[in-house]
């Protein structure tokens, strides 16, 4: 299949196309800092990657992107820039179905990304995805790997570092161990720092796409884990006061 990929749920810029050229499936990737730039660097990534590989967006089959876990504005870019580029495909070909979306979720394609890079021989593999959420938190999703496929063994969380409960055999992967290594637990104060990639979207689709994930634009949205962004000014004095009094917060 001819597909785009784009990420930008993280302090990374990660863009991916695929098209298979006789016979053979070819893979052009673009990966940057992302953080403030990204509206302005992504379309032109985009343009360019497309260009390399000789597609224009009407040609292909459907367009994956980081629906979340992870950064709002950033959720919010692919999402917006997804359903632009798949309405203006349409737009271009008059009477011409949208080009599908493929929302993929972020710690799935961490999962992926570690499973790809470091076990890439593993018939079996359980992967706990990790992604720093800020505001001292921490996105959490449990995944198993067989039979060539990806199974989400339950919800995603939002929880605090201390809290996280692990279970033997399980591969860690994230990017938590910089903000919070001294405050995971013992057992989790090491493991693989992997990002979602767009390049790790671009070998889930097959799978995605098969159990029926795509979705018109129209239908396409983030998923957010928790509702609010930032703590108002109040809550910050409030913390700040607590602390230098030492009392704790409710």
């Amino acid at each position: 299949m001819q597909l785009l990929a784009l990420d930008t749920s993280t302090e990374t810029l990660s863009i991916a196309v695929q098209r298979l050229i006789d016979g053979r499936l070819q893979v052009w990737q673009h990966n940057e800092p992302g953080g403030a730039q990204t509206s302005t660097r992504l379309i032109p990534v985009i343009q360019s990657l497309l260009a390399q590989a000789g597609l224009s967006v009407g040609q292909l089959d459907a367009i994956a992107f980081g629906c979340g876990p992870g950064s709002f504005t950033g959720l919010r870019t692919a999402c917006s820039v997804a359903q632009g580029l798949a309405f203006g495909a349409a737009a271009h070909r008059l009477g011409a179905r949208a080009v599908p979306l493929l929302p993929v979720d972020t710690l799935l394609a961490v999962a992926e990304e570690a499973r790809y890079a470091h076990a890439p021989q593993a018939l079996t593999l359980q992967v706990l995805s990790l992604l720093d959420a800020r505001m001292d938190e921490v996105y959490a999703g449990h995944y198993r790997y067989a039979e060539r496929q990806w199974t989400q063994l339950e919800d995603f969380s939002l929880i605090r570092p201390e809290d996280l409960v692990l279970q033997p055999g399980w591969l860690l992967a994230g990017n938590v161990w910089q903000a919070y290594g001294s405050r995971l637990p013992a057992a989790a104060r090491a493991g693989l720092t992997v990002l979602p990639t767009a390049s790790a979207m671009l070998r889930l689709a097959p799978q995605l796409l098969a159990q029926g994930a795509a979705v018109e634009p129209a239908l396409a949205l983030p998923r957010y884990i928790r509702d609010k962004v930032a703590k108002t000014t109040h809550e910050r004095m409030l913390e700040r006061t607590l602390a230098a009094t030492g009392a704790l917060l409710p």
